[in-house]
């Protein structure tokens, strides 16, 4: 075989490789799309005065104008305090000054794992929500239904669920596992930020470095 035959025959063989490889990649890609869990679309009202009231609260505490939720870094686990989805729902869905510090726009989260290990989204991951004080620009919120740690821990199908969604969320923005974090760690975060210096030290006490470190070993294993 020539000089010119063999170069040729190895810069096919190249390219044959590269398509192989291209190929596995794609079926890669299809694979993780497919561990997407079951999600129940169950929107809360976001029209655009809410978006407009989400800038100017992100304005006023974090100094960026969106209202947008772009590469988010964090996912804060919550617990809703109540014994349906249906109440947290009712919660977050209107367009109200909380009670707590009383700014617009409604507090929400962007998912709700329920008891019987349904999960429902209720907020466009692209959106940003009010959930965690100086972090809700960079997080992804999932409430559960419970009234405690233990409670939503203890839960096997509501925790089926919530790995799962977890994880894929994980996956897909590319999320380290350490940034999984519960509500109550919230001032850990390297991704911290609070501009209005009255909430510099604000959190809730739902899912405590204990509890989630419980929580992060599963993950680990959910995951793979």
């Amino acid at each position: 075989m020539s000089v010119g035959r063999a170069l040729a025959a190895v810069l096919v063989a190249t390219l044959v490789a590269a398509l192989a490889a291209a190929t596995v990649s794609a079926a890669g890609a299809v694979a993780a799309d497919a561990a997407r869990p079951s999600i129940r679309w169950s929107p809360i009202p976001f029209p655009a005065t809410r978006k407009r009231e989400m800038r100017a609260y992100a304005n006023r505490h974090y100094g960026i104008n969106t209202f947008q939720l772009k590469k988010p870094k964090v996912i804060v686990e919550h617990w809703t305090e109540s014994s349906t989805w249906q109440s947290a729902w009712n919660t977050f869905a209107p367009d109200v000054a909380d009670s707590e510090l009383g700014e617009k726009p409604g507090v929400c989260a962007h998912f709700i794992v329920d008891e019987k290990g349904l999960i429902h989204q209720l907020v466009s991951i692209g959106t940003m929500c009010r959930h965690t004080v100086g972090l809700n620009y960079t997080a992804i919120g999932i409430e559960h239904v419970g009234f405690s740690d233990g409670e939503v821990l203890g839960n096997a199908r509501e925790m089926k669920a919530s790995l799962a969604l977890t994880c894929w969320l994980k996956d897909r923005e590319g999320i380290a596992l350490k940034n999984v974090i519960g509500h109550n760690e919230s001032l850990s975060s390297k991704y911290h930020r609070e501009k209005v210096a009255a909430l510099k030290d604000q959190t809730h006490g739902d899912f405590k470095r204990s509890s989630m470190n419980t929580y992060r070993d599963r993950l680990a294993d959910a995951c793979g």
